[in-house]
């Protein structure tokens, strides 16, 4: 007979199994689609999650009448970049305002943080004039020029360095260690869970970006995928199978991103190299 705990605890499941199934699927169904024949219904009711005639026609006929290759190039150069940049300048910048004491520190951070609150819409305009007057319109760097560092990662990293025993610090100082070897030889290794979070935030945010996208770039050779799928949704008159199958194209690298990085968040123990 099934204890009060297990009914509890099957209860529990089903819910979070419920859960599941309704976060996954609109991809599911999106999937689907995308391997849908010409012949079956897209709308059809009862809706059909199983295609009768699954088909990877529609694959081919976007990749070969645009170049989603390019799109797929561009948005990971963009991806990249912007990750690399975020990484740096916001370790750069959380690692004083967690471990150095220096005056107008909590007024410094106060204000970065305060930045969270202001909408991308309000900043867009001048960041759109900055970007024209410094001649980065269509052009890599103009992509990532807004989202090479963000309020959040300072945060973010900030809460990590400040989990970091001071003894490790204090270690490489005794080692002849300066400020910036600290940073990169101590702290850094130490908090790689919150960097490969925030990279995983920051890679997934610049890759699904439309607005800036295509506020900064009209010249097809350097649209990202957004831009390659809202195309592709015009040229084909709203043929939900080609979309479908270019959607796909565009978020399978964020799953197999999370899929592959996800067992680095895992807390690291800081002061492992201390002796009890």
């Amino acid at each position: 007979m099934i204890s009060q705990r297990h009914w509890k605890t099957l209860r529990t499941y089903f819910i979070l199994l419920i859960l599941a199934v309704g976060m996954l699927f609109p991809l599911l169904w999106l999937i689907s689609t995308s391997l849908k024949s010409p012949t079956e219904q897209v709308f059809g009711f009862p809706p059909q999650l199983i295609p009768q005639h699954p088909t990877l026609e529609n694959f081919r006929t976007v990749w070969e009448t645009y170049p989603f290759g390019r799109y797929l190039f561009n948005s990971v150069l963009v991806a990249v970049l912007t990750v690399t940049l975020n990484l740096l300048f916001c370790s750069l910048a959380a690692y004083p305002l967690a471990r150095l004491a220096f005056r107008g520190r909590e007024v410094i951070f106060a204000v970065i943080i305060s930045t969270i609150m202001i909408p991308f819409q309000i900043v867009m305009i001048p960041l759109y004039i900055l970007t024209v007057q410094l001649g980065l319109r269509n052009s890599y760097l103009g992509l990532i020029f807004p989202a090479i560092a963000s309020a959040f990662g300072i945060f973010l990293l900030r809460q990590a360095f400040q989990g970091v025993p001071k003894e490790l610090e204090e270690a490489g100082r005794i080692d002849g260690c300066s400020e910036l070897g600290i940073w990169w030889h101590i702290m850094i290794p130490s908090v790689r869970p919150a960097l490969v979070t925030l990279a995983i935030f920051v890679f997934i945010g610049s890759w699904s970006d439309f607005l800036w996208p295509l506020i900064v770039v009209d010249r097809e050779e350097y649209y990202t995928l957004p831009l390659g799928v809202a195309t592709l949704a015009s040229t084909f008159s709203l043929d939900w199978r080609l979309i479908a199958a270019g959607s796909v194209i565009s978020i399978l690298p964020v799953l197999f991103l999370f899929v592959f990085a996800q067992r680095y968040i895992i807390p690291t123990e800081s002061g492992s190299g201390m002796k009890g």
